[in-house]
């Protein structure tokens, strides 16, 4: 039975780079990181690799695939992205934009429920 909760990151404008990352791999390779995904679902981090707030879970075949992630409290696992070996650094960058674009969200949203929360209370 699953304790992490593991969903993809969508952009304010819809667009999914997990998704669209994922989508471009071949069977294989589709299947190995849908393994990982479930590894993540049960809670089993102990692969990932953590540096500035962001997971890199390395999947040591093929090209050297990884997927970017963050934990977001206890029970939240975010996907990023993915990428390879070849482009670990850029891809690195771009996943930490993407944390940072995250937080920013989920602040705005604390911040936009809180104001509700105070409108209804004045009716």
């Amino acid at each position: 039975m699953p304790t992490m909760k593991v969903q993809e990151y969508v952009r304010e404008d819809g667009s999914r780079p997990y998704q669209e990352w994922f989508d471009g791999l071949d069977a294989q390779a589709a299947a190995k990181v849908t393994v990982v995904k479930l590894r993540l679902e049960l809670g089993n981090t102990s692969s990932v690799k953590w540096f500035d707030g962001i997971g890199e879970y390395k999947i040591d075949w093929g090209p050297g695939y990884r997927i970017y992630l963050a934990q977001d409290g206890k029970q939240l696992i975010v996907l990023f992205a993915g990428g390879t070996k070849k482009n670990q650094q850029s891809d690195i960058k771009r996943a930490k934009e993407l944390y940072q674009e995250y937080k920013m969200r989920k602040k705005e949203a604390i911040k936009d429920q809180e104001t509700n929360n105070e409108n209804r209370e004045k009716r």
